[in-house]
């Protein structure tokens, strides 16, 4: 099988904010060490003295590299594509870490999986967001929970780097355990389902996001796309989930559910037309090392940034000085709303 993705075992070192297990209430500080950096120190040196660059001026079309250069007035595109790159979202995956470990005390979990690679796609109807077990999504070398259409997806990678060519896909991420309220439908930037499409729309190569039904359900008449409300004697829920979790931008106590595209990785080994920075000469792009397809890594940073918005959200509406605090805050609104109280 031909590697799907890069697997970079990275070990993040607390170094501030923890005291025996236990936060104290000040920042909490990560390190997480580059080992390729050895390889770099001459080439990314700040020192003026001796610097002897090896400049790349060929575009990558699809990348940053044009438009960071004309923006900041560059000359030699390694000034882009080293801050461009996707590596700056390990800082996001190690801080969601510590947003999940919030929620979790609360029950809230969330999740994220790869639902289609290239034109291979698990389907809503092959995934039960409510049921699907972690396990099976890191078992699979592509993060998806369905053993035929993982088998699939590998297969597609697997064709698309015999071609020398790249794939996009979509992935989900699932939140559950969320009580209703968190958010705003009265403030604009407080509306939750626009912060967290934010956050999802800034990792790199995502170019669309949906909730629940989302474009497909935009087709059907209201009668077949709002969920309908019940009482269960003790607390309202829906029939359905086709808004995601969020109406009027606030939680509405069914899981979130959201799913993001990511276009193919823009460096492919069989190389695109593009013209040189300098010469403005007709060139193929520049070839830096990539995988074939980044959807079932995006999925991990994708559950990292719901897991740092919802926490953003969760302590807006209970937050206080102390844990402690913050349950009773919890506590108290889920006996208002007649939810069923956590141990």
């Amino acid at each position: 099988m031909a590697t799907a993705r890069r697997f970079e075992v990275d070990e993040a070192r607390i170094v501030g904010g923890v005291r025996g297990g236990v936060t104290l209430g000040s920042p909490i500080a990560l390190v997480i060490q580059n080992r390729d950096h050895a390889n770099w120190v001459a080439e990314m040196t700040p020192e003026r003295e001796g610097f002897a660059p090896k400049p790349v001026t060929r575009l990558r079309p699809g990348h940053a590299d044009l438009a960071g250069a004309l923006k900041y007035g560059h000359s030699d595109v390694r000034n882009v594509l080293e801050r461009s790159s996707a590596r700056e979202t390990t800082s996001r995956v190690a801080a969601g870490g510590v947003a999940r470990k919030l929620l979790g005390r609360f029950g809230i979990r969330v999740l994220s999986f790869t639902q289609s690679i290239g034109t291979v796609d698990a389907g809503h109807d092959r995934v039960d967001p409510a049921s699907v077990a972690e396990e099976a999504i890191e078992s699979s070398p592509v993060r998806c929970p369905d053993p035929e259409a993982s088998a699939e997806m590998v297969r597609a990678i697997d064709g698309a780097a015999e071609r020398g060519d790249t794939l996009g896909g979509t992935f989900r991420v699932i939140a559950t355990g969320l009580p209703p309220g968190l958010g705003s439908h009265v403030h604009w930037d407080r509306k939750l389902d626009g912060r967290l499409a934010q956050a999802i729309l800034s990792i790199n190569a995502v170019k669309g996001v949906e909730f629940g039904a989302g474009f497909e359900g935009s087709s059907r008449p209201g009668s077949e796309f709002h969920d309908e409300i019940t009482y269960t004697g003790s607390a309202f829920a829906h029939l359905s989930n086709r808004a995601g979790g969020l109406t009027g931008g606030t939680t509405n106590g069914e899981p979130i559910d959201l799913r993001a595209a990511i276009k193919p990785i823009s460096t492919m080994k069989k190389p695109m037309r593009s013209v040189d920075l300098v010469t403005k000469e007709k060139v193929e792009a520049h070839y830096e090392r990539s995988d074939i397809c980044i959807v079932p890594a995006a999925g991990v940073i994708g559950e990292a940034m719901v897991a740092l918005v919802l926490a953003e959200a969760f302590l807006e509406k209970f937050g206080g000085d102390s844990i402690g605090e913050i349950e009773r805050n919890h506590r108290s609104y889920l006996e208002q709303v007649g939810l069923r109280i956590r141990d």
